[in-house]
């Protein structure tokens, strides 16, 4: 390894690996997969075979702000929360955040007693899946015999 390496680079309050290459690395911020990673470095022009460690300060730089503050600018497709509830907007969050927000969008549901909210609320599943054989909790699960 040369001097100037960085083994660890901190984008978005995550500590990312600089050993990998830049798309590897990016996914391991919450909320950013390798299609997101991918389309992050073609639009600020970075190498993507290029090791994070290896990339010069002006680089990271360029790349912890993008992330941070300008990843609404990529297509709305790409985003992870097109027409939030709240603001209507589209955005791409982030780490703690996607948990916060699920948390939100289910605690909605079961205030306004949807019917996945119900579902959410009593544990159940939630998409349709069968519940008569898998999905079960709780001791008593096979068939309980009378005696005779």
């Amino acid at each position: 390894m040369e001097e100037g390496f960085k083994h660890i680079v901190r984008i978005a309050d995550t500590d990312l690996d600089g050993k990998k290459p830049v798309i590897h690395a990016l996914t391991g911020i919450k909320g950013i997969g390798l299609r997101l990673a991918r389309s992050v470095v073609y639009r600020l022009g970075i190498d993507p075979t290029k090791k994070l460690g290896e990339m010069d300060d002006d680089s990271i730089s360029r790349l912890k702000k993008f992330i941070e503050e300008e990843l609404e600018e990529l297509p709305s497709w790409l985003l992870n929360r097109r027409r939030d509830y709240h603001t209507g907007k589209d955005l791409h969050i982030l780490n703690k955040d996607i948990d916060f927000a699920r948390m939100l969008d289910v605690e909605r549901m079961i205030k306004i007693r949807a019917y996945r909210g119900m579902r959410h609320a009593r544990g159940y599943k939630t998409r349709g899946q069968r519940t008569r054989s898998t999905g079960r909790k709780g001791a008593t699960v096979g068939v309980i015999r009378r005696k005779r």
